[in-house]
């Protein structure tokens, strides 16, 4: 799955790896608290990646599901450890495997899924 790979680059002390999982005219819309950052290309991706503030962070997956050429993830972050948001991102994969279209939405005031209602075997 294109976006799991995507996130654990995110989350990696290399984070421009991510960038090899894109498309060259990559779009992608990333909402978070009080802005949004909006992209027509894997450069522009670059550019946000380089203004990420360098933190210990990890997206954990609660949910994930495909259908055709689409992903679709529902997660939490944590930061050192500690929860501080929720996620819900989607993308469009090409036929080559790379991310075409992205979108993510970042919340730290509301949660779909209680992480610890999780039950994992």
């Amino acid at each position: 799955m294109a976006l799991r790979e995507y996130l654990a680059s995110m989350d990696s002390q290399d984070p421009n790896r991510a960038l090899e999982l894109m498309e060259p005219d990559l779009r992608f819309l990333i909402a978070l608290p009080g802005r949004e950052v909006a992209g027509e290309s894997k450069e522009d991706f670059a550019a946000y990646i380089s203004g990420r503030n360098a933190v210990a962070r990890v997206h954990e997956v609660l949910r994930c599901c495909a259908d055709g050429d689409t992903e679709m993830v529902y997660g939490v972050v944590t930061e050192s450890g500690a929860v501080v948001g929720a996620f819900h991102s989607a993308a469009v994969v090409s036929p080559r495997g790379l991310i075409a279209r992205y979108q993510s939405f970042f919340s730290t005031s509301f949660a779909l899924i209680d992480r610890q209602a999780e039950v994992h075997p």
